[in-house]
C-alpha cells in the first residue's frame, strides 16, 4: 500500500505567482483533474488490494510460478502513481487519449496479472487450501474473466472518449469493489 501514498505527491501546490494572479481557491480548484486521477487510482488500489487479500484468504500454498506473477502484479501496482500523474497532467490537454490510454492499458495489464495469479493458483485447486468453499473459487474466477476484457476496452475507448476511457475505470473499481461483498468469511 506504500505506493498509495505516493499517489498524493502527483497534487502539487500552487505556486505564489499562481496565486497572487488567481487567488489560492482558484488554484486549489483548478487542479480538479490531479484530484479526480488521485481518487481514481487510489480506490483502485485499494480494491486491487482487497480482492489479492480475498485470493490469499483462499490460497494455502505457493510455489515458483505462483510467486512470479504475484512480483508482476505488484510490479504493475507499483506503477500506478506514473500514469496517473501522466493523466492528470494531460486530461485537458489534446494528448489526453495517450495519457487515458497508458492508465487504461496499466490497469489491463494488472487485470492480466490477478488472472494469470488466480489461474495458477484455482486451476485443479493446486495451491487453495483444502476447505476453499468451491462457490467462493467459482465466484472469483467468473469476476477475473471480466477484468481482462473490460479493461481491453477501456483502452480502446482511450482513442474514441477520454472521459469514456477514465469513467469505465472508475466503474471496473466500483463493480470489483463491490462483487467480493458477497463472499462469507470462513
Amino acid at each position: 500500500m506504500f505506493q498509495v501514498t505516493l499517489l498524493v505527491l502527483e497534487i502539487k501546490v500552487p505556486n505564489h505567482s499562481t496565486v497572487e494572479t488567481s487567488g489560492l481557491v482558484s488554484a486549489l480548484l483548478s487542479l480538479y483533474p490531479s484530484y479526480l486521477a488521485f481518487l481514481t487510482s487510489f480506490a483502485t488500489i485499494l480494491v486491487m488490494w482487497v480482492n489479492h487479500h480475498r485470493i490469499f484468504s483462499l490460497v494455502r500454498r505457493t510455489d515458483h510460478v505462483f510467486l512470479y506473477w504475484n512480483g508482476l502484479l505488484l510490479l504493475f501496482v507499483t506503477f500506478v502513481p506514473f500514469p496517473t500523474a501522466v493523466l492528470a497532467e494531460y486530461l485537458l490537454h489534446p494528448e489526453a487519449k495517450v495519457a487515458a490510454g497508458i492508465y487504461a492499458g496499466t490497469f489491463l495489464a494488472i487485470a492480466i496479472a490477478f488472472y494469470g495469479l488466480w489461474r495458477h493458483a484455482s486451476q485443479g485447486g493446486r495451491l487453495l487450501a483444502q476447505g476453499a468453499k468451491q462457490e467462493d473459487v467459482l465466484e472469483i474466477t467468473k469476476q477475473y474473466r471480466f477484468g481482462s476484457p473490460l479493461y481491453l476496452t477501456a483502452l480502446v475507448l482511450s482513442f474514441v472518449s477520454v472521459w469514456l476511457c477514465v469513467g469505465l475505470c472508475i466503474v471496473l473499481a466500483v463493480f470489483f469493489a463491490f462483487r467480493g461483498l458477497s463472499l462469507k468469511r470462513s
